[in-house]
């Protein structure tokens, strides 16, 4: 790592892994902490991409902010975070100080809360890791209908076997989809029905890029 700039995916990963997670879960929001290497991979995919340095970022669903900061650390022209929970936006807001304590210039980051609906703005690029819709059916299809309509360029996390759904819906609004790759999280258990010490969920990294 140096003073000025990030020079490498792990390097990221390090950085981000001192972001706190949330305090209280919300069971509804489908809370749970992205990872620092898989946040990082997804990241990372976007700067190379060149959706990220220079750009104008959102940070859909941000939670505690961690694609915020890693897009603000990576050089984006500005980010805004955009969440429902107020607790969320607090932690995020705290997460701050623990990445300025880094040394690192960052990009001045926006939190806001706001549901997703009302996001009118127009971004360069969307990072997110939306609700699977396990609690609420569909929530994942609201993020990405929402991301489809505000950029041209949208990196996301999804559960792993909606793979075929994901492409034709992107298609459907003319954007071409594409896979990462394929990534396990474990989830703690933090939700009040959780029984196992760790549950493993399969996910894939998707990208989207507006056809012309």
């Amino acid at each position: 790592m140096t003073i000025s700039n990030i020079t490498s995916k792990k390097d990221l990963a390090i950085i981000l892994s001192a972001i706190e997670g949330f305090e209280e879960p919300i069971a509804e929001l489908e809370q749970y902490m992205t990872p620092s290497e898989i946040a990082s991979e997804l990241l990372w995919t976007a700067l190379m991409d060149g959706n990220i340095r220079n750009k104008k970022v959102a940070d859909m669903g941000c939670g505690t902010g961690i694609f915020s900061f890693g897009a603000a650390l990576l050089e984006a022209k500005s980010v805004i975070g955009y969440d429902v929970d107020n607790k969320a936006l607090e932690i995020a807001k705290k997460n701050m100080e623990i990445v300025k304590g880094t040394k690192i210039p960052i990009t001045d980051i926006t939190f806001l809360k706001k549901d997703v609906e009302d996001i009118d703005e127009k971004f360069d690029t969307v990072l997110m890791n939306p609700p699977f819709g396990v609690q609420k059916k569909g929530a994942d299809k609201e993020f990405l209908e929402k991301a489809f309509k505000i950029s041209k360029n949208i990196y996301s996390i999804h559960k792993f076997g909606n793979e075929e759904f994901i492409e034709k819906f992107a298609k459907d609004n003319r954007f071409r989809p594409f896979r990462i790759t394929e990534k396990t999280i474990n989830l703690k258990p933090m939700m009040h029905f959780h029984k196992e010490f760790k549950h493993p969920v399969k996910v894939m990294l998707w990208k989207f890029s507006k056809q012309a």
